[in-house]
């Protein structure tokens, strides 16, 4: 603007003298400042337009994701309800039914029990359906981020997963081979836990190039353990003395086996305190934790108990005596599951190349780590374990 204000003034003031237009070197810097500047504006202004072209696109796709994936929750009430389905690799937004919405107002309203949608329905899936709306519009967080679709409800109804609203979905990776008794395993592990599934990769391929492991199953029998109580303590020695005396056990397990294809009773422990009796059943159950067909194995045994000893009460079907998902000495000493002893030599050469480290530090840190240090944290047993629920 300066370069233009300086020529318009000394052409100016050129016409009114007549002098003639001749352009002088400071004239010739004027115009040059003012062409550039002209330059400047000019690509400034066109990139700023074309680029609101392009940003406007990227910022409406931002927001319709963000839309999806993190909706307002002051919009989530009153928004019609809508719900994913999926067909192939197509997602299409399909509104409820007016008779979902109907179940899924008595269902706010408490008029429909939401564990009860199932029965009602008919439909597992549609229940999974209406009840998710249904937490949607209570807590005003909808579950649109949480999957729904391609899912067997029908598979887990009754079985292992009450009331669903989706389904989680985990990475799985394999490490191996595990070379096991002569033959090759993989081991499939769903984790979000980064490294765990190198580092047991890592520890498979130290094991084969050693030659493999080799493994014993000491035991296998799952425990429950019920307490009963009576108003005497004898009453109570008397039914310890029952449970325990051989002659009784074939008709204990022919009660406690009736329920089930697999759990197969294999021996009563009984420990007394005071007028209260647990009673520590303990049974096979194939290659499931039977934790389920166990406690109605247990449930047979106390019903049929109930003829000769009506006077005992049923505090609990566990009564912690079994001891389930928690370290306890009674598992450590009597086990409970399956009781393994595995063995493995690893190699010198294979500790430095594949372990990264020597014999000797591996020892050493055993001993400081695993024993020394569990001992001063008071772990059962003195050892470092990794109990995991399965």
């Amino acid at each position: 603007m300066a370069s233009l204000y300086f020529l318009m003034t000394r052409w100016r003031e050129k016409v009114r003298s007549s002098t003639p237009l001749h352009v002088s070197l400071a004239e010739i810097s004027a115009v040059v400042g003012f062409l550039s500047s002209l330059i400047y504006l000019i690509s400034f202004f066109g990139i700023a337009y074309v680029q609101s072209f392009i940003s406007s696109d990227d910022v409406a796709t931002d927001l319709d994701i963000n839309t999806f994936l993190k909706p307002s929750p002051s919009t989530s009430i009153t928004r019609p309800p809508l719900l994913l389905e999926q067909e192939g690799d197509r997602a299409a937004v399909v509104p409820l039914s007016e008779r979902d919405q109907e179940i899924v107002s008595s269902v706010v309203s408490g008029r429909t029990p939401s564990h009860a949608l199932e029965s009602l329905l008919g439909d597992a899936r549609r229940a999974a359906r209406v009840r998710r709306e249904a937490l949607g519009r209570v807590t005003g967080r909808p579950l649109d981020g949480l999957p729904l679709d391609r899912f067997d409800y029908d598979s887990i109804l009754g079985q292992c997963c009450e009331m669903p609203v989706g389904y989680v979905q985990l990475p799985v990776g394999v490490a191996g081979p595990l070379v096991l008794d002569g033959r090759a395993y993989y081991v499939p592990m769903a984790t979000t836990e980064g490294c765990l599934v190198a580092s047991t990769n890592r520890g498979c391929k130290a094991i084969g190039m050693s030659g493999g492991a080799a493994s014993v199953v000491l035991g296998d029998g799952m425990t429950r353990a019920p307490v009963v109580k009576f108003e005497t303590a004898k009453r109570a020695t008397e039914l310890k003395f029952f449970l325990e005396d051989p002659e009784n056990f074939e008709m204990l397990a022919s009660a406690f086996n009736r329920s089930s294809r697999f759990a197969r009773l294999q021996a009563i422990k009984c420990s007394l305190a005071g007028r209260n009796l647990y009673m520590r059943f303990r049974c096979s159950t194939g290659d499931a934790m039977g934790m389920n067909m166990v406690s109605k194995g247990v449930q047979n045994v106390l019903d049929y108990l109930q003829t000769d000893f009506p006077d005992m009460d049923v505090v609990s079907i566990s009564g912690n005596f079994c001891s389930d998902k928690k370290p306890a000495a009674v598992n450590w000493i009597e086990g409970r599951g399956k009781s393994v002893v595995c063995e493995a030599i690893i190699k010198e050469d294979i500790v430095k190349e594949v372990l990264k480290t020597t014999v000797q530090a591996l020892v050493e840190l055993n001993i400081v780590k695993n024993l020394t240090g569990s001992a001063v944290a008071g772990s059962l047993g003195g050892l470092m374990l990794m109990p995991a629920m399965s």
